[in-house]
């Protein structure tokens, strides 16, 4: 690992939008440019490199409007990695489909993209390309190169990609709703400066499952003035029907009325995992 730059690691190859994620991280000075890429097979392949040491610092998909949460992402923040939450991005995700130079649409007969860009993209799919095969790649910048390779192949994927391989896009922006936006995080090891507003990110184990469970988080939340934006129950993967739960609040976690409660939490449950503390995306 290079002394003079810091090393990101992120889903791969280059041209997916975790690589965009990055450099968009760049774009908003959060990141130095004079960055190394590290790009990995897979998100748990992230996550691995920063605990490892094989990289200072990863950027991983968390949640898209349309599709939710990522769960390998949040059952790796409560089950695996010590990595923490240090920032966020959300990036507006825009498909298009690309051709290898010189094909045309009546020369297709698979489009390949990441299941999600597939999943997102169906309406176009069914209305220009209704009789192709579909094939799954790891990333849309994989199915990019799978389309610069042969011409009977189209890819669903981002512009960035479309550069890096060499493609024609044929068509920007074919995802079924143009709204569609992907909050990616920076992953490492703090402390985290209170640049702005914060929001914290909690893992919250159960003692058992008992009716009034949820009820007692938020009244903790509530009587210590902490918004909570999102909630979401996850399986502990211990046995079936055990659960705990993920919470999005605005504020840094030792704020003094969030530290109150979370230490009112702490008596009361099993664990309460504190992922990340961190400056709230705008």
């Amino acid at each position: 690992m290079s002394t003079d730059k810091k090393t990101y690691a992120f889903l791969g190859p280059a041209g997916t939008f975790s690589d965009m994620a990055v450099r968009a991280f760049v774009e908003r000075k959060t990141i130095d440019a004079n960055y190394e890429p590290l790009a990995c097979e897979t998100l748990a392949d992230v996550f691995e490199a920063v605990d490892r040491g094989k990289a200072d610092y990863g950027v991983v998909p968390i949640e898209n409007s349309l599709e939710g949460s990522v769960t390998a992402v949040l059952d790796a923040f409560a089950f695996t990695t010590r990595a923490e939450i240090l920032g966020e991005i959300a990036l507006d995700i825009h498909q298009a489909l690309l051709l290898a130079p010189g094909a045309k649409l009546s020369d297709i007969k698979t489009i390949a993209s990441h299941p999600q860009g597939i999943g997102q993209c169906r309406r176009w799919i069914n209305r220009n390309l209704p009789d192709c095969q579909l094939r799954l790649a790891d990333s849309t910048a994989a199915a990019a190169k799978m389309a610069a390779e042969d011409s009977s192949v189209a890819a669903i994927a981002s512009i960035l990609a479309a550069e890096l391989v060499g493609i024609d896009v044929f068509e920007e922006a074919i995802e079924d709703n143009l709204s569609s936006q992907t909050r990616f995080v920076l992953v490492g090891k703090g402390p985290v400066q209170h640049d702005g507003p914060g929001k914290s990110t909690l893992a919250l184990f159960m003692n058992a499952d008992r009716p009034g469970t949820l009820q007692m988080i938020l009244s903790e939340l509530f009587y210590a003035g902490v918004n909570l934006t999102m909630v979401q129950s996850r399986p502990t993967k211990r046995d079936l029907g055990d659960y705990m739960f993920f919470i999005d609040i605005d504020g840094y976690a030792d704020e003094p009325n969030i530290a109150t409660a979370l230490n009112c939490l702490r008596m009361k449950m099993r664990e309460v995992k504190v992922i990340g503390s961190y400056p709230r995306s705008v």
